[in-house]
């Protein structure tokens, strides 16, 4: 987590740094200097600067590159930069983020061949406010809490909460998909419930327990960070989800596994039949991997990308070399790269990396982690935005999350809670369907020209400023 100003104004520096690095790798994009020329007197004028299309993408798929948390790194060059500069009423933005997730889950008969996708909204300007989104990522479960026991995911309790009492009315089951809520600034929050046709769903069952289909689990196709700020040659972009599809662990690993989220080892054990009087059983262990065989091929049966442990493991190494060859280090943080089972199977457990802050790169901001995990802005209850496709709330809850009333923790054995998972990292081709060369260069879009700023300027040199920002 890093602290982080708005107000401060961009350090022509860091700026410099990136468009000689950005220039120097697409050389179609001409010579630099006149360029830094025109950023310089932006800079000098506003306090920032606004980047050109192509800047934009390039620059997107170089903090890809620098995100030392993923794995999947491999793609960086194939990423899907939609440019939603100049879209800035939340209504909008919530237009785009549904438009978001249909491009990044594919429709009709592509629906399931995920690709990586990054929506980038308004840069942050020294002196306006900012537009965030409370969610961590754009599709998360609610967590209610009953009695002693808990319904849907632990971790988002606190969040259903605050949006309960802003307005929002879950189903009460265990898979209720959380609203989105955006604000901007001090202002007040605006609700939005996701429509059906934007999420896909799983539906997870074993390939040789037929019981393991009762137990009524399933989770969503597509990861997408919401809360992370994208940092661009020294300018910041608050809102900017970022999506792929997942590596099978961190569902099946981390969110239906760990004690503090769905808690399912107990409930895959009991349903197994394994002796859980000891540790030394393993029963952990081997109910972990049969839940994970669970999400792979339910995944693989729906026709839904996802990635495995191992095969990503071998692509990150691929993907290291390439970047060596290529004369750019790969900084990585071990602790994220390894995977959370089977880790000294695999070839990236056995090796060291560089760990840097290297830019572009994304970062996660205490303001919008406390938002995430806990919603706790002062605000006014605001009306609820009411999609077509909205589920139509139910009565007294009558879902159950799949652990109530089977099993919880086992006394004495809960762990600590651990920092609240990103599922950061798209991790698999986003080319649709097919094997292709992961280091393949998608041509960057047309897109429109770049968004012109319109914040109140330093106040100096505020002629000529039409002629600056084009």
């Amino acid at each position: 987590m890093t602290d982080w100003d708005p107000d401060r104004p961009v350090d022509f520096a860091e700026a410099e740094e990136f468009l000689r690095a950005c220039y120097a790798e697409l050389p179609k994009l001409g010579p630099v200097e006149p360029r830094l020329a025109v950023v310089r007197e932006q800079i000098a004028a506003l306090g920032t600067y606004t980047h050109t299309h192509a800047e934009l993408v390039h620059g997107a798929r170089m903090a890809w590159r620098n995100a030392s948390r993923c794995i999947g790194r491999v793609y960086w060059r194939s990423l899907t930069v939609l440019d939603r500069r100049q879209h800035r009423t939340p209504d909008k933005i919530f237009d785009d983020v549904v438009s978001h997730l249909h491009m990044a889950t594919g429709e009709g008969p592509n629906r399931g061949k995920l690709r990586a996708v990054i929506s980038i909204f308004g840069q942050a300007v020294p002196g306006r406010p900012v537009t965030r989104l409370w969610n961590d990522q754009l599709i998360r479960y609610a967590g209610y809490r009953n009695g002693d026991g808990m319904t849907g995911d632990p971790q988002y309790e606190q969040f259903t909460s605050a949006v309960s009492r802003l307005g929002w009315t879950g189903k009460g089951s265990a898979f209720d998909l959380l609203p989105l809520v955006l604000q901007t600034g001090d202002g007040e929050p605006h609700l939005y419930d996701l429509p059906e046709s934007a999420v896909l769903e799983v539906p997870l069952a074993h390939p040789e327990y037929g019981w393991f289909a009762e137990l009524g689990l399933r989770w969503h196709a597509v990861p997408a960070i919401a809360n992370m700020r994208l940092s661009i040659g020294g300018v910041d972009y608050p809102l900017a989800p970022f999506s792929g599809w997942y590596m099978g662990t961190e569902i099946g690993a981390r969110n239906l596994a760990d004690a503090h989220r769905y808690n399912q080892i107990p409930v895959v054990a009991a349903r197994m039949g394994l002796d859980t009087s000891s540790e030394s059983t393993l029963w952990r262990d081997r109910a972990l991997l049969e839940l994970n065989r669970a999400v792979l091929w339910s995944f693989e049966r729906a026709g839904v990308r996802v990635t495995d442990h191992h095969s990503e493991s071998r692509l990150f190494l691929t993907h290291v070399e390439r970047e060596r060859r290529a004369g750019r280090d790969t900084p990585a943080d071990w602790t994220w790269i390894v995977p959370p089972i089977s880790g000294g199977l695999t070839p990236v457990f056995h090796r060291y990396y560089t760990e840097a802050d290297q830019r572009p790169n994304f970062y996660l901001d205490r303001s919008a982690q406390q938002l995430s995990l806990t919603a706790t802005a002062q605000v006014s209850v605001p009306a609820q935005r009411t999609s077509p496709e909205r589920r139509t709330p139910a009565g007294p809850a009558t879902a159950v999350c799949p652990i109530t009333g089977q099993t919880g923790p086992m006394p004495g054995l809960e762990p600590e809670p651990l920092p609240a998972d990103q599922d950061f990292g798209p991790d698999v081709d986003p080319h649709p369907g097919y094997a292709a060369d992961p280091e393949a260069t998608v041509p960057i879009p047309a897109g429109p020209a770049s968004a012109p700023i319109t914040a109140e300027p330093v106040p100096v040199r505020k002629r000529g400023l039409r002629r600056l920002l084009g």
